[in-house]
């Protein structure tokens, strides 16, 4: 069995493009862990183009009274302002079940690769590995399926890895599945626990898990687009048995 955690940026998203407080992401976020999710994501950025700190503090206190796992995505070097204290100081503040980072930038729509422990020295990573364990359960690094970016993954003291899964999903198939299947047996025998992420959906889960049988998928634009034709409750379901 695979957890499934939903990432509520898009209905955050769709609230700001409006202004106010609909759609609600506190109403939604419980709807969608009383039908049996395992955790809700969230991906904080500088330019609050959805999820707010704020959003952040709310739901955290949501998924504590519901028991669900909390998992905060970001990346750790993203410059601060007087909106954005920095994702550092979001997770002493929520202290969440999961910290995954993530290596984006502000000129990127969304995560579009993994974080590259090969080309940089990664003492920085260590002690920022180190800091984040005080105030978060469990740590995990967003990476590309290259054995080399796990093993240096495994150096930094990281409790897992989240596979980026965006190339695996523009062709699902034998090919573009292998470099995960040889991953995730590198992570396991590195004792690294194994999570997905990025464009899995309907269509292409199945046979992701059917051969990567990782501990969790984080899954929100595809989940979100797919509630606005089946409605949040079936969609949320139709994901749930896929996972199971």
């Amino acid at each position: 069995m695979t957890n499934l955690s939903v990432n509520v940026n898009k209905i955050a998203w769709l609230r700001n493009a409006r202004g106010g407080h609909t759609p609600n992401i506190l109403e939604l976020s419980e709807l969608i862990i009383d039908c049996g999710v395992s955790g809700i994501t969230v991906h904080p950025r500088p330019d609050l183009r959805h999820i707010t700190p704020e959003d952040v503090y709310t739901l955290r206190e949501l998924t504590k009274r519901k028991k669900v796992e909390f998992n905060i995505e970001g990346n750790p070097y993203a410059e601060r302002n007087k909106h954005y204290p920095g994702l550092q100081e979001i997770i002493q503040i929520a202290k969440p079940d999961q910290c995954t980072l993530v290596p984006d930038s502000l000129e990127q729509i969304t995560s579009d690769h993994g974080w590259d422990f090969i080309n940089r020295e990664t003492s920085e990573d260590i002690d920022l590995v180190n800091s984040l364990k005080e105030n978060s359960h469990r740590v995990s690094f967003f990476v590309d399926p290259i054995p080399e970016q796990l093993e240096k993954a495994k150096d930094t003291g990281t409790d897992r890895i989240e596979f980026y899964t965006g190339p695996y999903a523009e062709d699902p198939g034998l090919n573009s599945i292998d470099p995960f299947i040889r991953c995730y047996d590198l992570a396991r025998n590195l004792n690294l626990g194994v999570n997905a992420g990025h464009d899995l959906d309907l269509h292409n889960l199945t046979f992701f898990l059917e051969n990567v049988p990782v501990d969790e998928v984080s899954i929100g634009h595809a989940l979100i687009s797919d509630s606005l034709i089946m409605g949040i409750e079936k969609t949320v379901k139709q994901y749930l048995d896929l996972c199971n």
